[in-house]
């Protein structure tokens, strides 16, 4: 039960502004202190105001105030400095050596209340159990929680931007060029495009760009997708793999061979990374046209590019349409020549845009940069997925990319890691629930 306690305490399960001490002197916890794992009080260095005066000091807690004597404290000079006793049960006042009453405060906690709270926690990653709380908080405390959500995981993005322009020494294009394959994967393939692109060093592709078939041959060929030849193979394919057996000798290249998982057909890999190969070739700088761009609309245009030559018709491979006599493919019209549409090029920005004008912003000291970077996620409309339809239903209104952002590191951050106790929605609920 002690150390029950101790977990209730240490995260300021229902610790509430109008406590008080059992001989009536109201209590605030400014800082609980550091858990103490070996001998002496539970807590170091707790800041506790009573009646308005600040006190910085230990902390102990017990099941009883009498346990205080049982356990020998009033021996120890090291328990001299426990400027609040905190307990379950006070059976009787606790003194120093020199007579003065230490203060005591009782903290309502069952022994059930354990128990409770594992459950609740251990069916967050499948469920919502805050969902009755979430419903009774006040909206600003919803909104303010949500906000430092957004941009836990935009620092998030861009240190790991960061991490990559110091492992490169400085190279903001490859770093733009690696973020840029792994939003790509659009969540479900985000680590096969990841390897790709960090088997393939942008700097080879820059001395071929202006040879669209050598990048594409560079990409499918690490990619480990260039068919096996057939005799009645597309000349395409075949130039594939003559340019790449000639570029993967040339720049010592071994595939990795990623695992490439099916999706919908507009998320296909080949597509994606027909596209990724054409960005390459025909973007100068990504990352000065998106600083560049002075609209949200000129954002977009950075990233809306059609695809051109064999896979401005075809899906895969296996679909490629015959060419005709003259040597030109035909165009279907099943096919958008597009391989990203307005809501794809929204995640690009939401995932690769922002983080990298972010990420650059910070690098830089530009303040006033990195709040327009965010800005942006305001601008765009709410992303819509299983994680952000949870969150509505629970009441919170997902207005934008902002809070779409946010949602999705609630649940893969918090909710999916069971970090209940970490969450100031499940704290709320953790403590309603010791509370009971």
């Amino acid at each position: 039960m002690e150390k029950l306690l101790q977990f209730v305490w240490q995260h300021r399960l229902g610790l509430r502004r109008d406590m008080m001490t059992v001989d009536g002197h109201t209590v605030r916890v400014l800082d609980q202190g550091t858990l103490n794992t070996m001998a002496g009080p539970d807590f170091f260095n707790a800041s506790i105001e009573i009646d308005g005066q600040n006190w910085v000091g230990n902390v102990e807690i017990h099941v009883r105030a009498s346990d205080w004597y049982r356990h020998g404290h009033q021996n120890d000079r090291a328990y001299d400095s426990v400027i609040l006793h905190v307990v379950k049960i006070s059976d009787m006042e606790v003194k120093r050596p020199d007579g003065q009453i230490i203060p005591q405060m009782v903290i309502k906690c069952d022994p059930t209340a354990a128990d409770r709270c594992n459950r609740l926690t251990d069916s967050a990653a499948s469920s919502l159990p805050c969902r009755r709380i979430l419903a009774e908080m006040h909206p600003l405390y919803v909104t303010d929680w949500i906000t430092s959500l957004a941009y836990q995981r935009l620092y998030r993005k861009s240190d790991r931007i960061l991490d990559i322009v110091e492992q490169t020494h400085g190279d903001w294009a490859e770093a733009t060029y690696r973020t840029l394959a792994r939003t790509l994967g659009f969540g479900h393939s985000s680590q096969p495009f990841e390897q790709l692109a960090a088997s393939l060093p942008l700097s080879y592709l820059l001395k071929h760009r202006d040879n669209q078939d050598a990048c594409e041959a560079m990409f499918f060929g690490q990619a480990g997708l260039i068919p096996d030849p057939t005799i009645d193979e597309h000349p395409y394919i075949t130039r594939l793999r003559q340019n790449y057996l000639f570029l993967a000798n040339k720049f010592d290249l071994h595939c990795t061979h990623p695992i490439w998982k099916s999706g919908r057909p507009q998320n296909n890999p080949m597509r994606l990374i027909a596209y990724l190969a054409q960005m390459i070739c025909y973007t100068d700088n990504l990352l000065d046209e998106m600083e560049c761009a002075r609209t949200l609309d000129d954002l977009r245009d950075v990233f809306d590019h059609p695809l051109l030559g064999f896979w401005a018709n075809t899906f895969t491979f296996n679909s490629a349409p015959a060419p005709s006599s003259d040597g030109l493919k035909q165009r279907g019209n099943s096919v958008p020549a597009r391989a990203i549409g307005r809501d794809g090029i929204d995640r690009i920005i939401i995932n690769l845009a922002v983080p990298m004008l972010h990420a650059r912003a910070c690098w830089r000291g530009d303040s006033e940069a990195a709040t327009a970077a965010v800005e942006i996620l305001e601008k765009i409309k709410p992303e819509d997925n299983s994680i952000t339809r949870l969150f509505s239903s629970a009441g919170i209104n997902n207005r934008d990319a902002f809070t779409s952002q946010a949602m999705i590191e609630l649940r893969r951050e918090y909710c999916q890691r069971k970090k209940c106790i970490y969450c100031r929605f499940g704290h709320r609920m953790l403590s309603a629930e010791i509370q009971r």
